[in-house]
C-alpha cells in the first residue's frame, strides 16, 4: 500500500533517529582529574538560569529551579549511545535503557523483605535473599519504594547518537523519593536474565516497527554513506543482530565504561530549592566512585572525510519523491563557531518569504523544503530535504544545487533576515521553558553533547553571529564539497523522474 505524502511528512520530521521507550531532543572528553575534583558553583546566567555544581566524584549536578508547578524531575544523563559504539555493541547503549528501570538491587532487598515479612520463605530462599539483604548496609532503607508506588510518578528515557538519559517527574513531596529511585537504578542495576530476556524482544519489536517506516531506509542510506567508515556509531538502534545475540555481560561492560560519576549529569528541574537539591545530590551520589576517563580509554573514531560526491536510489512504496542531500558538518570543541552559524543560517532558509523557499516551496517545484544541522560533538551532519512529485523532481533537484550556488551571494539574504533568525532562534529556546520538565531534557543533550559551557553562551554567541560567519560555514561544509544524495521513490516513479545519480550530487 501507498503511503500519503501526510504520512511521509510526519515520518521526515522526526528522521534523526532516536531510539527509547519515548524519543527526546539530542560528546566531550571526560575532565582531567585535577579539575573534576573541584567543587565549584557556577551562578546562573541572566537568559539561561541553570546553576551547576561539580562534585568532587565528577558528576555534574545542574539545577534548574522553577517553583511555577508544583512538580519536579530528576534526570541522569550518561555521555553514551552510539558514537561510543563499534558494530559488535551496536544498538546496546538502546538496550541498557529498556534495563534501566527494570528489576535493580533495591527491588531485589525491598521484595526479599517483603516476603520475610509475610512469612513467603519459599520466596525467600528460592531467590538467594540471604545474599540480598547484606546488600542493605550499603543501599540503606529501600522502604521509599511503597513510597515510589504512591507518588504517581512517570518515568522514561532515550537514546540518541551521543546522549542517552532517564527521568523521574512527580509531585513536589515526593522529590527525595525520586531522588532515590534514581540513585538504585543507575548504581545498582541487577539485569535480572528473565527481564533480560524478555526486553531483547522488546527492542527487536521497535527495530521491526522501524524498519516497517520508508523514511528508515531514507535515513540510514544517507547516515551510512555519510559516515562511511564508522557506520555504527551513527546508529542508535542498532541491528537485529547485535541485539538478539546481546549478553548481560555487555550490559555490564557498558555500566563499567560509561555510568560513572565523571560522565554523567544529575539533572534536578521544577519547583525545587537549589541548596536542598545540591545537599541531597552530594548524600545519595557524593560516594560513587570515579571510573576511568571513557574517552581517554576509549576515543571517539575519527570519521573520515568523503573522497567523492555520491548518488544513491532508494525504492520504497510512496506516492512522492523525497530527497535528502547530506554533508559531513562540524563539530563542537573543532569549530564552534561554525555550529552557531549553522543554527542561523537554517532558521534564514526555513522561513517563508526567504529566498530559499520563494524558489522551492513557492515555485511548486517542491512541496517542502528544508536545510538542518544536528548539533554533535563527532561530527554533524548538514542536511537538505525536499518532497517533490516525479514529474518536477529533476527540476527540483537542478533548483536546490542553483540555489546552494548562491548561498554566499552577498544578497542572499538581507540584514534584516539574519537578525529576524538570530531572534527566532533564541526565541524557539526560550519558548521551550514553558513546560519545564521538558526543558531539563533539552539541558540534557546539551550537557552530554556540547556541555554547558556551550549553552550557557549560546545567546551570546547567536547574537555575535555575521554574515562573514555564515559564508565560512557553508564555504567550508557545502559548496563544493563531497556529499551524498539520496532520492526516495517508488520504481515507477524513478522511471518516470528519469534522473540520474549525477543529477543527485548535481553533476
Amino acid at each position: 500500500m501507498k503511503r500519503s505524502l501526510i504520512a511521509i511528512l510526519l515520518l521526515l520530521s522526526t528522521l534523526g533517529p532516536a531510539f527509547g521507550q519515548k524519543a527526546k531532543p539530542a560528546a566531550s572528553a571526560a575532565k582531567s582529574a585535577a579539575t573534576a575534583a573541584k567543587t565549584a558553583a557556577v551562578q546562573p546566567s541572566e537568559k539561561i538560569p541553570y546553576i551547576t555544581k561539580t562534585l568532587a566524584n565528577g558528576l555534574e549536578v545542574i539545577v534548574y529551579p522553577d517553583s511555577g508547578v508544583p512538580l519536579v524531575t530528576v534526570e541522569m544523563a550518561v555521555r553514551n549511545g552510539s558514537f561510543t559504539e563499534p558494530p559488535e555493541l551496536n544498538g546496546l547503549s538502546h538496550l541498557y535503557e529498556h534495563m534501566f528501570f527494570k528489576t535493580n538491587q533495591a527491588v531485589g532487598v525491598y521484595r526479599c523483605d517483603l516476603a520475610k515479612s509475610i512469612g513467603r520463605m519459599d520466596y525467600y530462599m528460592g531467590n538467594n535473599c540471604g545474599e540480598q539483604v547484606k546488600l542493605k548496609a550499603q543501599i540503606g532503607d529501600v522502604g521509599y519504594l511503597n513510597d515510589l508506588d504512591k507518588s504517581g510518578y512517570i518515568r522514561n528515557g532515550s537514546t540518541q547518537e551521543e546522549f542517552v538519559n532517564y527521568y523521574f517527574t512527580a509531585t513536589t513531596p515526593n522529590f527525595a523519593t525520586i531522588m532515590r529511585a534514581m540513585r538504585d537504578a543507575m548504581l545498582y542495576p541487577s539485569f535480572d536474565e528473565g527481564e533480560f530476556k524478555q526486553e531483547i524482544q522488546v527492542v527487536l519489536g521497535e527495530l521491526d516497527r522501524q524498519q516497517s517506516e520508508p523514511g528508515y531506509y531514507l535515513d540510514r542510506t544517507m547516515m551510512d554513506h555519510l559516515f562511511y567508515k564508522y557506520p555504527s556509531r551513527k546508529s542508535p538502534g542498532g541491528t537485529r543482530e547485535t541485539v538478539a545475540t546481546a549478553t548481560t555481560d555487555k550490559m555490564r561492560l557498558i555500566q563499567s565504561r560509561y555510568y560513572v560519576p565523571n560522565n554523567s549529569a544529575l539533572l534536578i528541574s521544577g519547583d525545587v530549592q537549589p541548596d536542598k537539591a545540591f545537599a541531597m545530590a552530594e548524600q545519595l551520589f557524593g560516594n560513587w566512585k570515579r571510573g576511568d576517563a571513557p574517552f581517554v580509554k576509549f576515543p571517539l573514531v575519527d570519521h573520515p572525510p568523503l573522497p567523492k560526491s555520491e548518488g544513491i536510489f532508494v525504492n520504497q512504496d510512496v506516492d512522492n519523491v523525497i530527497i535528502q542531500l547530506g554533508w559531513q558538518g562540524p563539530s563542537i570543541g573543532k569549530d564552534n563557531a561554525s555550529t552557531y552559524a549553522a543554527d542561523v543560517f537554517s532558521f534564514i532558509v526555513a522561513q517563508p518569504d526567504s529566498r530559499f523557499q520563494r524558489a522551492l516551496v513557492d515555485s511548486g517545484l517542491t512541496v517542502s523544503a528544508d536545510v538542518h544541522y544536528y548539533t554533535q560533538r563527532n561530527v554533524g551532519p548538514i542536511r537538505i530535504t525536499f518532497v517533490t512529485t516525479p514529474d518536477k523532481a529533476k527540476a527540483a533537484v537542478a533548483a536546490v544545487y542553483n540555489e546552494i550556488s548562491h548561498f554566499t551571494d552577498a544578497d542572499y539574504f538581507t540584514d534584516d533576515e539574519l537578525a529576524n533568525a538570530r531572534t527566532l532562534v533564541e526565541s524557539r529556546d526560550l519558548y521551550s521553558r514553558e513546560k519545564v520538565s521538558e526543558y531539563s531534557h533539552t539541558l540534557a543533550f546539551w550537557w552530554s553533547s556540547t556541555g554547558t559551557d556551550y549553552y550557557r553562551g549560546y545567546y551570546d554567541n547567536l547574537r555575535a553571529i555575521k554574515r562573514s560567519d555564515i559564508d565560512r560555514y557553508i564555504n567550508t561544509y557545502i559548496k563544493g564539497k563531497p556529499h551524498v544524495g539520496v532520492a526516495m521513490l517508488s520504481s515507477a516513479a524513478q522511471e518516470a523522474a528519469k534522473m540520474t545519480e549525477a543529477d543527485l550530487i548535481g553533476k
